[in-house]
């Protein structure tokens, strides 16, 4: 397994910022891109959902978020219903959109599988692939949500 490289996480991040502007209509910060090695994980919000990845790239993206940014996004939405199914919905769209689009830069042989989404209580993530996932954090007005890439090329 080889580990993917700069232009690879960059894709990620252009498809966290295309997320926030085609949906919240506007920016969003990056307020940082790192990476995170051995023993020490990434931290989660309330609300996580992830794709799993396979095909030439196998792993998870994380998307993890306050309960507050997501009942904001779909009050902007114009979305009624904001309960916690709907909340975690919403997460896992999320998860499938920013994969989605980074599946453009991968192209066709990165396969992403249909998001699962739990209620988390916020502490640190347990990656599963790779001892060297990259963390993308993002502020959005207020509000803080993290995406975290844990894949490995075959």
């Amino acid at each position: 397994m080889k580990s993917i490289n700069e232009k690879d996480i960059h894709s990620f991040v252009d498809a966290v910022s295309g997320f926030f502007a085609q949906f919240a209509e506007e920016k969003v910060e990056i307020r940082a891109a790192y990476l995170v090695e051995g023993a020490i994980k990434p931290s989660t919000f309330e609300l996580t959902s992830y794709i799993t990845l396979s095909g030439d790239y196998s792993g998870r993206v994380y998307f993890s978020a306050p309960r507050a940014l997501i009942a904001h996004l779909l009050l902007m939405m114009q979305e009624p219903n904001r309960n916690d199914d709907r909340l975690l919905d919403a997460v896992g769209e999320i998860a499938n959109t920013i994969s989605g689009n980074a599946r453009k830069h991968f192209g066709e042989t990165m396969e992403i599988s249909v998001p699962s989404t739990e209620v988390t209580e916020t502490g640190w993530l347990d990656t599963v692939v790779s001892p060297r996932s990259y963390v993308i954090l993002v502020k959005w007005k207020q509000y803080r949500a993290s995406v975290v890439v844990d894949i490995q090329r075959a």
